[in-house]
């Protein structure tokens, strides 16, 4: 029983999501913003509410996105919309001490030890490492393999980015559609005078779509989604050098050492916060040999 016991109590669970107040409170701000500004220069909100312009600006962006991305890319880049919204509320530091468990349990009783533990992982990359450990895997090779489980997890988040970013550089030139369109609407009724100027302001809302669009949502959700991005592969990069470390054998305090380091410079690139912690690692090891 001793054996068996000491990760129940720490096991990761799926990591859940909540919502990303920086998103949501960014929107407000710029649609607020935005809407205010309309309102002290003596505007009203109906003046910008027209379904036709915004037909025309998402109905047009949409279409120019499906013809520029690859179907698979599309689906992935719309799931990722609630990414952009919510963020996952999985902790560094919970991985670092499960990881530290494992370690612990894996110096005293074997990795072998470990088998029932590899089976209820909730994280599907830690999972597999654990697993490829507990099979016996050599260390480079569980690296090799996991490292290219990680660039395919860079590729794909790259690619599903530039989905929102193509869409924030189509949206101002499909806004300006709109308003030609709109004022080729104006030009039949020119015999009116009275409504032209009333058309030439109506014809310029689907400019405002569209740029305000682009900058207020396309653009930033594609570097936002890039972010999460990168904080995803520093915690798989993190997951993979404490799973190595357990199969070389590693002091847990080691260990703990090299992971630390990921902690300590998250918002740095994981690249190179890994080089960094090979460095502690070699040097702890060779403080260990003297």
């Amino acid at each position: 029983m001793a054996a068996s016991s000491p990760a129940q109590g720490t096991r990761p669970r799926a990591p859940g999501r909540k919502p990303d107040i920086a998103t949501l409170g960014g929107l407000l701000m710029a649609l607020g913003g935005i809407v205010g500004g309309l309102i002290l220069e003596g505007g009203a909100i109906k003046e910008i509410l027209k379904p036709t312009a915004a037909l025309i600006v998402f109905g047009g962006t949409l279409g120019a996105v499906m013809v520029t991305t690859p179907q698979k890319v599309l689906v992935r880049a719309a799931k990722q919309l609630g990414t952009v919204l919510f963020e996952r509320a999985q902790s560094a530091d919970a991985v670092v001490e499960e990881i530290i468990v494992y370690a612990t349990k894996a110096r005293k009783h074997g990795i072998v030890s470990l088998e029932q533990d590899a089976a209820q992982i909730a994280d599907p990359f830690l999972n597999k490492a654990v697993n490829l450990a507990v099979d016996g895997t050599d260390p480079q090779e569980i690296r090799k393999m996991m490292e290219v489980e990680i660039g395919i997890t860079e590729r794909d988040l790259e690619a599903e980015a530039k989905v929102y970013e193509a869409a924030g550089g189509y949206a101002p030139t499909i806004g300006i559609i709109g308003a030609v369109i709109g004022l080729i609407q104006v030009m039949k009724n020119l015999a009116n005078i009275d409504e032209v100027g009333h058309g030439i302001a109506t014809a310029f809302v689907a400019t405002i779509y569209g740029v305000g669009a682009a900058n207020v949502f396309f653009l930033p959700a594609g570097n936002k989604i890039r972010a999460r991005g990168a904080t995803i592969v520093q915690m798989k990069e993190l997951m993979l050098e404490g799973v190595i470390g357990i199969v070389e054998g590693l002091n847990p305090k080691l260990i703990r050492g090299k992971l630390e380091v990921y902690l300590e410079r998250g918002g740095k690139p994981a690249r190179e916060a890994k080089a960094k912690a090979a460095g502690v690692g070699e040097a702890a090891a060779a403080a260990a040999r003297g």
